[in-house]
């Protein structure tokens, strides 16, 4: 708005720069695009971010299976650990020792880390693997992915806003270093005769 109000104000002023109205300008293009490219960059951006990780989403639903694996004894002094991926935020898990049928139906035994606080010989819980049973990290789910994208959006946009109104003011400050010396030039025209009587200024 004070870049409107600026243009507006140096319209028809009589002692208006050519500086002072390519400041009011500058100003004006800078929140233009500030509105309307920083949140068109940020959509698009997201948009592309989403696209983007919900085919690796899909990708990943279709080569990890989930199987069920069987406790076949729990770790001895085995501290428990914290599941950051988990539906909470924070599932605890514990190290066991289990085994487990791939989907190419191959048996597998190995330790691996179960969502269970007291493990028991028997015990049966979920795990991800590959086609051939080696197991994996949880694939991406939608809401993840979908929260990833936003963020991505957010940040295009505040990056693209920050960009403008840095460019902004680099433009701003060679105008003003521009004027700066214009004076300077003139002053110096005008030194040697300051104040001397009959110099004509």
């Amino acid at each position: 708005m004070r870049a409107i109000g600026g243009l507006w104000r140096w319209r028809h002023n009589p002692l208006c720069r050519a500086t002072d109205l390519a400041e009011a300008w500058a100003a004006l293009t800078g929140l233009l695009l500030i509105l309307f490219a920083a949140p068109l960059t940020g959509v698009l951006v997201g948009g592309a971010a989403q696209d983007a990780l919900q085919r690796s989403m899909r990708e990943q639903h279709e080569a990890r299976h989930r199987v069920t694996a069987t406790v076949v004894r729990p770790l001895e002094r085995s501290p428990l650990t914290v599941d950051p991926e988990g539906a909470s935020g924070g599932s605890i898990r514990s190290r066991v020792l289990a085994d487990w049928t791939a989907p190419d139906g191959s048996r597998h035994e190995a330790t691996v880390t179960a969502g269970l606080a007291t493990p028991r010989t028997g015990d049966r819980f979920a795990i991800w693997t590959d086609g051939q049973g080696r197991t994996v990290a949880r694939p991406l789910d939608s809401a993840t992915a979908t929260t990833h994208a936003v963020l991505a959006g957010f940040g295009a946009a505040l990056a693209t806003a920050a960009l403008v109104e840095a460019g902004r003011r680099i433009v701003v400050w060679r105008m003003v270093r521009l004027r700066y010396a214009r004076w300077d030039r003139e002053w110096e025209r005008a030194g040697p005769d300051w104040g001397r009587t009959g110099a004509g200024g």
